[in-house]
């Protein structure tokens, strides 16, 4: 029987740590990080999000910016909000909420923010800073990922890991991370030949999907690390994530669940990147 990795409880254990360092600049620098948070529009889910980023700043000490827009809003005065958030020295991170309108290109907004504030770790600069191992900003979900397999212990370091998903916001970054680790990486996707044969052989998993089930349980090699990224509604209005949890936690040594493993870490290291950009800040003011 696998344990089941706490997502919240190791967030926790995170926010505890960032809000002491928080502390710890406002005390010597007396300065405070700023995240500010742009929504374009009216979609639920995002203003779901965005509420509960803001409270979870409130929570470490990190001083919440938002800026809510209409869905009408043009190109061209978002870019401007984007420029302006880049020059105010209140404002350490920047997070433009996806998804945008139509008529707004994602990856022009994106690419518009400073890669000193990119909290997302989406800008160009910082992707690859990934690929040659440079200093720079992780993606938040792929970065949440590798706390998850520190917290149970797991070192990477010679061990077979294998990504089903090769998004540039899961899949791509978290196969460099664990590169990074020295492990040896394998990524699956939708052409993959044998999909079943490829999960066998990992000692770390880690699926990104979007689509419920997909890895069959009885896939996973026994005392293998399955870390679930996928969130799925199902039918009944249960969640549920990519792997077929009931079965794969007979085998692995170590899970997600869904919800409750990955999930509470993204917004957890969207902190943890924003104090990096407090305090790099300050090391450039030098």
């Amino acid at each position: 029987m696998a344990t089941i990795i706490d997502g919240k409880a190791v967030a926790k254990v995170v926010q505890q740590q960032i809000k002491e360092e928080v502390e710890g600049l406002e005390r010597r620098w007396s300065m405070a990080p700023g995240l500010a948070v742009v929504l374009v529009g009216d979609d639920p889910a995002s203003h779901i999000y965005v509420r509960n980023k803001e409270k979870a700043c409130k929570e470490v000490g990190i001083k919440s910016f938002e800026h809510f827009l209409p869905a009408t809003v043009s190109e061209k005065d978002l870019l401007a909000l984007v420029h302006q958030l880049n020059k105010d020295k209140h404002v350490h991170g920047i997070l433009v909420q996806l998804p945008l309108p139509p008529h707004i290109r994602p990856e022009k907004i994106l690419n518009a923010v400073s890669p000193f504030k990119d909290v997302d770790g989406f800008h160009p600069v910082n992707q690859g800073n990934l690929v040659v191992g440079a200093d720079g900003y992780r993606p938040c979900t792929p970065l949440g990922v590798m706390k998850l397999l520190e917290s149970v212990d797991c070192d990477p370091k010679g061990k077979n890991a294998v990504i089903v998903g090769r998004s540039n916001i899961v899949g791509k970054p978290v196969a460099l991370m664990l590169l990074e680790k020295h492990a040896t990486v394998t990524i699956c996707h939708s052409r993959t030949a044998s999909l079943r044969d490829e999960v066998a052989r990992g000692d770390i998993v880690v699926v990104a999907i979007g689509k419920a089930g997909i890895v069959r349980g009885d896939w996973i090699k026994p005392g293998a690390v399955v870390i679930d990224v996928g969130i799925n509604r199902q039918a009944n209005g249960k969640l549920c994530g990519d792997v077929e949890f009931e079965t794969a936690k007979e085998r692995a040594s170590a899970i997600t669940p869904v919800p409750g493993g990955v999930g509470p870490m993204t917004i957890c290291m969207l902190l943890f990147n924003t104090l990096k950009a407090a305090k790099d800040s300050l090391q450039r003011e030098r």
